[in-house]
């Protein structure tokens, strides 16, 4: 029951990661775009299973499709996605220019990321609600003692404590990312 829970305590923080890389901080990161939803070859898919994201620099994307026919749609896709990114199409490409961000933008993308954290405790919590109902029915069913319901308890909340206390270290660190100049 309690390496049930640890996984699910695991994915929550790498669920929470993965959102956090998603975020625009100023830099190019290939994670902005890949999982931008293009219209190709008749269907709505990631973008990174039609073409080859990387960097030029710091402030610049190149988004390479493996097929030159899409290369409007991907632009089209990058800018109704709401990220307010401005795709340039090259004949074989489309290269993005990341703006660098306002104090005002840095604040909202704070906001976004303390959001995201109470998402990942929300998760955290859900997964203490169930490992709770477990544990309190192998109690029911006989299957553990009153003690190592006890002691389940107790480990499972240490669990969710150090999940809860490392969630909170991501979003610190994703802030001081954010606010840096």
């Amino acid at each position: 029951m309690l390496d049930t829970a640890q996984q699910w305590l695991d994915k929550a923080i790498t669920h929470l990661d993965s959102e956090y890389n998603k975020l625009q901080v100023g830099r190019a990161n290939p994670a902005l775009v890949e999982d931008i939803l293009v219209e190709a070859y008749g269907s709505m898919q990631p973008l990174k299973n039609s073409a080859t994201v990387g960097l030029l620099d710091s402030q610049t994307l190149s988004i390479k499709p493996w097929d030159k026919g899409v290369v409007h749609a991907i632009a089209k896709a990058i800018t109704d996605s709401g990220l307010g990114l401005n795709p340039q199409t090259m004949a074989d490409s489309v290269m993005i220019k990341v703006p660098p961000m306002t104090e005002e933008r840095r604040k909202e993308i704070a906001k976004v990321a303390k959001t995201m954290l109470e998402e990942a405790k929300v998760s955290i919590r859900n997964v203490r609600a169930d490992s709770m109902k477990a544990i309190k029915k192998a109690e029911d069913d006989k299957e553990i003692s009153e003690d190592e319901r006890k002691d389940s308890e107790a480990d499972l909340q240490k669990m969710v404590d150090a999940a809860n206390k490392n969630a909170e270290e991501h979003f610190k660190a994703k802030e001081a990312d954010i606010m840096k100049v």
